[in-house]
């Protein structure tokens, strides 16, 4: 989670990523902002976030998108 933090802040250092949980639904992350979030998690993670993950609820919080890292490494 710590490493996800990181990629978070590193996105957007003006968020709170660990209270917020309504990234997407409030406008907080724009697509650039996943474009950059998705791409860092695929190379720290080693996994490869498609198409249908790309879906509000796995990205609104921190903890969702810790959620689907850790069910793609499975």
């Amino acid at each position: 989670m710590d490493e996800l933090m990181e990629i978070l802040k590193g996105a957007r250092p003006d968020v709170d990523f660990e209270n917020e949980e309504a990234l997407i639904d409030d406008g907080i992350l724009v697509s650039f902002d996943i474009i950059y979030i998705v791409n860092a998690i695929n190379e720290a993670f080693d996994i490869e976030v498609n198409v249908s993950q790309l879906k509000p609820e796995n990205f609104n919080s921190a903890k969702a998108m810790w959620e689907m890292i850790q069910n793609m490494q499975e």
